[in-house]
């Protein structure tokens, strides 16, 4: 399972938006993907991280189910 920022309704970020401002605070939204590990090449590995490199940021190779 990998967790990530959720993709929001319009009325979903009006709720969430509304609360923030009650509460004067900000919320964050995050769903759960099912995922399991990307089989790659040798090659593919190597493109990855060079721009991991070139970016600055960590890369994972996964497919999502």
């Amino acid at each position: 399972m990998l967790w990530g920022f959720s993709i929001l309704k319009d009325e979903q970020i009006k709720a969430i938006s509304e609360l923030e401002d009650k509460m004067n605070i900000t919320l964050l939204a995050f769903s759960g993907l099912s995922i399991r590990n990307a089989e790659i090449t040798k090659e593919d590995l190597e493109q990855i991280q060079k721009l991991e490199k070139d970016l600055g940021l960590s890369l994972v190779a996964v497919n999502v189910d």
